[in-house]
């Protein structure tokens, strides 16, 4: 009998930690990306994480000097990117692209600097928002959402 409370109890934490993990991982922008550290960049991407609560955009920037830095790119959720025209087929691999945003707080780039994507600028010159609207964010005139 005392066997079986324990799995019990055992299979309960595991649960609870597994629902309450995604909740944890969601933050304000302030929290911690920095609205003074604004970044524009271009490049191939390389891999995209259709992952809630926050999709990532990873992309090869060149910067002025020539070397290649790697970024990862926070977006809305994957259904706030669909609903602004952003899909899987428009995210292709080696697509080049330009995003402007915001850099982590902590500019730590290893493995690859973070940054919070506000627009993403496509080949055929489509601009759309990626950002995630009411966390935060600086009021850019970026989400067509605010007044």
């Amino acid at each position: 009998m005392k066997i079986k409370m324990l799995l019990a109890s055992i299979a309960t934490a595991g649960a609870m930690a597994a629902v309450s993990a995604p909740a944890a991982a969601h933050h304000a922008f302030s929290a911690e990306f920095d609205a003074n550290l604004p970044i524009a960049l271009r490049g191939p991407i390389t891999r995209v994480e259709w992952i809630n609560p926050h999709s990532w955009i990873h992309l090869e920037h060149t910067n002025d000097d020539g070397s290649k830095q790697a970024w990862m790119v926070e977006g809305g959720t994957p259904n706030t990117l669909l609903r602004r025209g952003i899909n899987r087929d428009s995210l292709q691999l080696g697509t080049e692209i330009v995003v402007t945003g915001y850099q982590s707080k902590d500019r730590l780039c290893t493995p690859s600097c973070r940054g919070n994507g506000r627009d993403i600028t496509f080949p055929d010159g489509r601009k759309l928002f990626m950002g995630s609207s009411g966390t935060g964010a600086p009021t850019d005139g970026s989400d067509p959402a605010e007044p």
